[in-house]
């Protein structure tokens, strides 16, 4: 297959959410479909996308592959290695369509369907506990069975001197308690930080959650190797308390999850295939956790090709956890790819016709075009 173009294509879902996919179209008319989605770097994204399209003109799909391979300590960092997995994404799309099978499949198809929880953060209208709690319930209604939050809004520990952070991080945990007042005891709670405290605002914050009975707190301290002593640490103290940890959304690579899994820093493993290399990267980090004995249960908050992609990487993955769905974000997320996998007690059908079963309607991407968000926005915003 010769590659005709590779095209960027960003649509605005809200004032702070840009979704960014990459379309890979081959001379015959086929186009497989990648996603980037990285907020407020939309830019970069755009102009890494146009950098690699040069290269990629009247090429084979194979050198194209060889320009999406992962490459550690890569100039550009996570916005090049964003571009790159959905190029990656794309071309396992026109592959699948070309041997008329499912992604899955393609990869080596183990279920037939995947376990899901609810990311309730951006669904959240009104940033109080009864919001959190309001959206908490709306996601089991819908189905799921597990659900997370991320509570800490303008909690940046390192700006203690000029925010009030212990008053915002109270406000955090009254967010969490609201949810599990909310949802019950059987139903399991995950709360994401978002990398947002130092070491000694994480233990309080793990004594502070602990009646809650979170599943797992994500993220709580900076993920830089340097960090990764404090980490475990962290992970061993939430063990005490009856908690799990997890973390990697952001991680670039087999080899990345081979030192977290080495370190016995998380329980959790959560790769995205937006940014850990694509399904080839997916399926190396699933490898490393099932070797180390840590649960995989990919990053998923964004769009519905990134969504997609991960329901087909989670099919083949030798062992799974469940995966994130970023839950009642915005309609787009159902009309802008057509109908997605649908939601059975709990779990994910698994597309089952050519490539990934998904593309985008280019009308109605035309019709939300992304707009230039705020880097400076909280993570949550950014991150999901």
């Amino acid at each position: 297959m010769i590659v005709a173009s590779l095209a960027p294509v960003v649509v605005n879902v809200s004032p702070k959410t840009n979704w960014t996919f990459v379309a890979l179209t081959t001379g015959d008319g086929a186009t497989g479909w990648g996603e980037c989605s990285l907020n407020g770097w939309e830019p970069l994204l755009v102009a890494q996308a146009e950098m690699i399209a040069r290269e990629a003109a009247g090429r084979d799909l194979d050198h194209v592959l060889g320009l999406a391979k992962y490459v550690p300590h890569i100039a550009g960092g996570l916005v090049t290695h964003a571009v790159r997995s959905a190029i990656e994404q794309a071309a396992a799309d026109l592959l699948a369509q070309a041997r008329s099978v499912s992604v899955a499949s393609m990869l080596g198809q183990a279920r037939t369907s995947v376990r899901a929880y609810a990311n309730i953060n951006r669904g959240v209208r009104e940033r109080t506990p009864g919001g959190f709690a309001d959206a908490a319930r709306g996601a089991t209604d819908a189905g799921y069975r597990a659900v997370k939050l991320a509570p800490f809004d303008g909690v940046i520990s390192h700006d203690a001197a000029t925010t009030p952070i212990d008053e915002r991080t109270r406000a955090g945990v009254d967010r969490v308690y609201a949810v599990r007042d909310a949802v019950g005891a059987n139903v399991q709670v995950m709360v994401d930080c978002h990398w947002r405290f130092d070491v000694p605002r994480a233990e309080a914050l793990l004594r502070d959650l602990e009646a809650a009975k979170p599943y797992w707190v994500e993220c709580m301290t900076t993920e830089h190797p340097s960090g990764f002593g404090a980490i475990a640490r962290l992970t061993e103290i939430a063990h005490d308390r009856g908690m799990r940890t997890a973390g990697g959304e952001v991680i670039a690579g087999a080899d990345a999850a081979r030192a977290m899994c080495a370190g016995k820093l998380y329980d959790v493993l959560m790769p995205d295939i937006k940014y850990c290399g694509g399904f080839r990267g997916m399926r190396e980090i699933a490898h490393a956790c099932a070797e180390h004995g840590v649960d995989f249960a990919p990053h998923n908050p964004t769009g519905p090709i990134a969504h997609v992609a991960s329901v087909h990487a989670c099919a083949a993955a030798p062992a799974l956890l469940w995966l994130e769905h970023q839950w009642n974000e915005s309609p787009l997320f159902d009309t802008l790819a057509g109908p997605m996998p649908r939601l059975v007690e709990g779990a994910f059908e698994v597309p089952s016709g050519p490539g990934l079963g998904a593309r985008i309607d280019r009308g109605i991407a035309a019709a939300h075009p992304g707009i230039l968000l705020d880097r400076s926005a909280n993570l949550d915003e950014r991150l999901g």
